[in-house]
Order: C-alpha cells, then structure tokens, then sequence
C-alpha cells in the first residue's frame, strides 16, 4: 500500500473517497466537515438530522459529491461519544471506511486529519492509528480465487493536513504502516491452507523476512532438535511425513550481548489431534494452529524494520500433528529438553510439549524476558470468547507491560490466576507430570504445565486460540486469522526500547 501525505484544501483534493470524522451526539459539526458540507448545500446536516448519521463507532455513511467538489465521494465515520472516545476507535474508524470502499471496488481514498476539538491526541498518533487502522481494514485473502476480480483491495491512502505538521504526519505513517503491515502478514499466514502453509513453509519464510532485514537466522532440523534433545517437540512431530523446522530469528539492535526479550510462537501447521483424533467439524480451522508461530514471526519483521534499540530473539518449533503407525499415543512417556518427563493423556494437547522445549531453549540461551504466544486451549475461549487474549505470568511487571501494550493496539488482553493447587490436577502416575490436567479450569492448568519449563525467568504465557481466529467480521479484521497479538509484541517491543 503506497502512502502520501496531501497539504490542500480538502474540496480540491482529486480522490476517489474523501474520509472525514464524526463524533455520536456531537453539538454542530466539526470546521473541516463543516465546509466540505456547505459545498455539498447541507447533505452531511441533514442525514444528520434525520438519523442517517449518528455517528456511533463503526458506522460509515458513503454520500456520492456528484460534481459538487473534486472528491467522488464523502465518507462519514462515527467514533462514538466523545467522553468515550479512545485512539483505537480512530483505528477502527479508519479500517471500517476501508472494509467499506473495498467492497465497492474503491482503489484510492484519503484521510482528512481530524480537528483537535474531536481528537485530542498528538498528529504523530493520529497518523499512525490512520495507516495502522487503513491497512488493517482494507486486507483481504483472495490469493486462491480464480476470479479476475480478486484485487486485493485499496492501493493508496493519502492523509490530508492542513496545519499539521507534515514531518510528524510522515513519521506517524510510518510507524503505523509497519505494525500493520506486520500484522497483515500474519494473517497471511495464518489463512494459507495447511497443504501451502508446512513447516517448511514457515521457515521459508522466517528465511524471506531474515534476508530483508538482515537478521541472523538458524532453521534447524530433525536431526539437529534430536541433538537439543527435543523430544517433546519432535514427539509431536513423528505422525506426519513434513518434517519439523525449529527456527531461531535474532535481532540485535542493542550493542549489549544480552537478550532483552525472547518471543516464542506455537506453530502447529496443522492440528488434527493426532491420534486423539479432534471431531470432523471445523477441523478446517485448524490450519490456523500456527498462528502463535506466525505472529512471532511478523512482529521480528516490524522490530527490525522500526530500528529498535534491543535485542530480540524469535523461537518457532514448527510441526505438524497428525495420526500415523508412528504417531505418538497416548500413555507415552516423552523426556522433554528440561530433563522432566511427561506421560502423554491427550496427543491433542501438543502445543504445550512443543512449547515445553522451545521455552527451555530460550532459558538456556539466556533471555531476560520471555513472552510465548499459543492457539493453546479450548477452555480459554470457553472463559473469554473471541474479544480478549488470556494472559498468565509469574512476573507481574512484565505482564503489566504487556497488558499495555495490548491496550495501545486495540488487543484486549485478560490476566488469569496461577494459584499453585492447580498443579494437583497434571500430577502423573507414572511420570513428572502428565500434558492435560482434566477440563476444569483448562487454560490455567496449560499454563502451569508451562511454567514448569521456564524457572524463574520473567515470563509471560499468552492464550490467543480465542483472539487468533474469529469467525466473522469485527473492528478492522475479517472473518479468519487476525494477526493477533503481532501489533502487541511490536508494542511491547516499542516500549522495552524506550519508544
């Protein structure tokens, strides 16, 4: 997506969409609309009047100019009420106006910068949250159609100022088009199907972002995590005839020798629940069970492309579970990297024992801080549905850090308790621990299963099979993956440097 920053009078600008900004109950309109109304003989006063436009968050109001002013269309965006009024509502006005234009066929649209009595933020955010919300909302997946009209929607955003300072505008841009562009990627990812989207796929690319952003990249095989005594992981492995990829991404932006931040993904290509084999409907989405791996993968993209002062290292063991004569099953006992040994309950609960390897390597390479990202269990979306990610942490600082992080990029996030008494229920007969601790309060036994390959390190668990994948439209995303949490970490990134 190209992006221009336009310093004209808003009725001359020649655009196929002219979007400006709406608060609900508002007293008047704002100067900008104001004028653009007057030479439009009181359309946008009088939908207003009528009801047409209310101005609620979400709402888009497309008026066609005719040949009134240069711009082919007015669009209208509520933000809601005022007193209620955060920067990701601007970010969702800006990816609702885009949703919009592209199912209309619209290629080009600007942004007029709203008035500082609607939005009292700094120029620099505005512009941000504008690129960030425009490119959010105009993606879509169309790769496979066969259709020739499957362009991948708008092509140009242009944000119009008139006062602003053009030089903040430009930075803000800047900065927002990467985190989505980021995020963009992920849902990329996460929207390939299985068949295109192996372990080797994901390490194909974790190879293209490398290159691009000259990070140092090691992609290590079968062989090599038997060497690491990964066995955990590569006992999720063993059922399907892809083999697995462990992929380490480092990023050094600081001249310390140490790792500031560890970001570990789950990637399982796809998860068929292996021999404990999931139900037939909606298997289909399982493809999506590598989306923790995925935005891992994307948010080292935007952190070396931001410059960021810090080092950062990405893991992601890619695998993929399926059921096979050399599956794994249940009632075996696997030593993980650790030393623990673990009795196999459920083969469908693989994410935890590839993550249980991965999270010990991080130990060892001796990161400060380790965020994971995981599709990790059902039971998290019981409790917190499709809106809010479940977080859990022995590291209160840090997980605070995330939860800001979330909230600056419009990612809600929801710690959950890691009381002790939990632990009970993953005690095992015949092993350290066993991988499932029953159904009662699922997510947080997950968890805890975690946490027994992590030590003391600071450490952050993120659940996000509820927030990865939604199942129709909502705010800036379409219905599929959403990138989730990729914007958070880049945040997260963001605010460990400083920024």
């Amino acid at each position: 997506m190209l992006y221009n920053v336009i310093a004209e009078r808003a009725t001359n600008i020649k655009t196929n969409a002219l979007v400006v900004f709406y608060c609900q109950a508002q007293t008047g309109l704002p100067a900008s609309i104001t004028q653009i109304d007057q030479k439009l003989s009181g359309t946008i006063k009088r939908l207003i009047d009528v009801g047409e436009i209310k101005g609620k968050v979400g709402e888009v109001t497309i008026i066609h100019s005719g040949a009134m002013i240069t711009p082919q269309r007015v669009v209208v965006c509520g933000l809601g009420k005022k007193d209620a009024l955060k920067p990701d509502v601007l970010r969702q006005a800006a990816g609702s106006a885009c949703k919009a234009l592209t199912k209309k066929g619209v290629k080009e649209i600007s942004f007029l910068v709203p008035d500082t009595e609607l939005i009292a933020l700094d120029v620099e955010l505005i512009a941000q949250l504008l690129a960030e919300g425009a490119a959010l909302g105009a993606w879509t997946f169309k790769k496979y159609f066969t259709s020739s009209n499957n362009g991948n929607g708008i092509d140009e955003v242009k944000i119009v100022i008139q006062n602003e300072d053009e030089t903040k505008v430009k930075t803000g841009i800047r900065t927002g088009s990467i985190i989505a562009e980021a995020a963009n990627l992920a849902r990329n990812m996460a929207n390939e199907p299985a068949n295109y989207m192996k372990p080797e796929d994901m390490a194909k690319i974790a190879r293209e972002v490398a290159e691009e952003n000259k990070l140092v990249l090691e992609i290590l095989d079968k062989e090599k995590m038997e060497e690491l005594g990964m066995r955990a992981a590569l006992a999720v492995a063993q059922g399907s005839s892809n083999p697995p990829k462990f992929i380490i991404m480092k990023y050094r932006g600081s001249g310390k020798k140490e790792i500031d931040l560890a970001l570990v993904g789950k990637a399982v290509t796809f998860d068929s629940g292996g021999i404990s084999i999931k139900p037939s409907e909606k298997m289909e989405a399982m493809k999506m069970d590598m989306s923790g791996g995925a935005a891992v993968i994307a948010a080292m993209k935007a952190i070396a492309e931001l410059k960021l002062a810090l080092n950062v290292v990405a893991l992601v063991a890619a695998v993929e579970n399926l059921p096979s004569g050399t599956a794994q099953r249940p009632g075996d006992v696997v030593k993980a990297m650790s030393g623990k040994t673990i009795e196999v309950i459920s083969t469908d609960a693989e994410g935890r024992m590839t993550l249980a390897d991965v999270l010990t390597y991080a130990g060892k390479i001796g990161a400060k801080r380790i965020v994971d990202v995981a599709t990790l269990t059902g039971a998290c979306v019981v409790a917190l549905g499709e809106v809010a990610t479940g977080v859990f942490t022995n590291n209160q600082e840090l997980v605070d850090m995330v939860k800001a992080a979330g909230e600056e990029a419009g990612e809600y996030m929801w710690q959950m308790p890691m009381y002790d008494e939990y632990k009970e229920q993953y005690k095992s007969d015949v092993a350290d621990i066993k991988n499932v601790g029953g159904r009662d309060g699922g997510a947080i036994t997950a968890a805890l299963f975690l946490s027994e390959f992590v030590d003391k390190t600071p450490w952050v668990h993120m659940d996000v099979a509820g927030t990865a994948m939604i199942g129709k439209d909502r705010k800036y995303w379409s219905k599929g993956g959403t990138g989730v949490p990729a914007r958070t970490l880049i945040n997260l990134a963001l605010a460990l440097a400083g920024k």
